[in-house]
């Protein structure tokens, strides 16, 4: 009788704890509206970044040029490469360009138990002045991280396909990105061996950091969940709020690959091709011409990547053929 009636305890205990853990990580994303208003403010952005605030949420207009140094030359895919190697790439000047990005993220991040996989493309605004991607390159299964290389070319220069900041741009509009731990940005922010400090801000509005605790310690993989979010103090919210950590590893955790609290899936912006040539569909047009609106014609398609035309047309009640046509991109062999 002793022995289930301490059975029966223990569970009411885990479940009770359980329920504690669920209240907090939802809590973290309801409760620091006003913190996270101050926090932004206090950030050290770029000058470049235009920060436009609102009581319930914060447009954030970066160029994505960065304020520290970057490779004089990129290793870029060949024409018709997705992700190249040091065979497939060329090396060419560094192409980096001012882009044109808006972003709305909300004041009072929500947490969410239910996780919305990062699609290719921008998913955060970095304090640089650039913009964080997901571990992934253009095929959505080659993690850029793990994949760096460094080629030569017939005039003796040599390239990186990511340089020492974990970022590179794309060749064709030079969108500069990263693709994990960008320490060219810590190193405006942090100490040594001390806590890590606001570095940008995901999609979902929860801030993005270091890998660095609040005391110092390295963080891991392990200290992390799905999303590499965790809830605890840090410098600008001692109280605890959920964020992100990007890892400096070389593998899918580099980056972060979910997001935890709920996203506007109309921020986030297509990833631009790497290589190939081939230039990012004009939605605006296609959708006129299947007369429908922009936002039906993005949201037909989510955030799925690589974009499946089948179910897209399927959704708008339109043959793929005609999908693909509309949108200036040749049908499947």
């Amino acid at each position: 009788m002793r022995k289930k009636l301490f059975v029966g305890i223990t569970a009411v205990v885990v479940v009770l704890l359980n329920s504690a853990v669920i209240y907090m990580a939802n809590a973290a994303g309801t409760s620091a509206a006003a913190s996270t208003i101050a926090a932004v403010k206090a950030a050290k952005w770029n000058p470049t970044v235009k920060l436009t605030y609102s009581s319930k949420s914060i447009i954030m207009q970066p160029t994505g040029i960065p304020n520290h140094a970057r490779d004089a030359y990129y290793a870029v895919p060949k024409a018709g490469v997705v992700v190249p190697d040091a065979a497939t790439a060329n090396v060419i000047a560094d192409p980096t360009k001012a882009q044109t990005y808006n972003f709305t993220i909300p004041t009072k991040p929500k947490y969410s138990s239910k996780v919305t996989s990062t699609s290719l493309g921008s998913i955060g605004v970095m304090i640089s002045g650039a913009v964080l991607y997901n571990p992934f390159e253009g095929d959505g299964k080659t993690v850029a991280m793990s994949s760096n290389f460094t080629v030569t070319n017939s005039a003796g220069i040599t390239a990186s396909f990511v340089d020492k900041c974990a970022g590179h741009p794309t060749p064709d509009i030079g969108a500069y990105h990263y693709h994990g731990l960008p320490n060219c940005v810590t190193a405006k922010v942090d100490k040594v061996s001390k806590p890590s400090h606001i570095i940008g801000f995901a999609l979902d509005g929860f801030p993005i950091y270091g890998d660095r605790d609040n005391k110092g310690k390295q963080i891991t993989a392990k200290n992390l969940d799905q999303c590499n979010g965790v809830f605890s103090a840090t410098p600008e919210f001692p109280k605890g709020i959920y964020h992100y950590v990007l890892l400096g590893t070389a593998d899918a955790r580099s980056s972060i690959a979910c997001f935890h609290g709920e996203v506007d899936a109309s921020q986030i912006q297509a990833m631009p091709p790497m290589g190939g040539g081939m230039p990012m569909p004009d939605t605006a047009a296609a959708a006129k011409k299947l007369g429908i609106t922009e936002d039906a014609l993005k949201a037909a398609f989510g955030t799925t990547m690589p974009p499946d035309f089948a179910a897209a047309a399927k959704k708008l009640g339109v043959t793929e053929v005609v999908l693909r046509d509309a949108l200036g991109i040749p049908a499947r062999p």
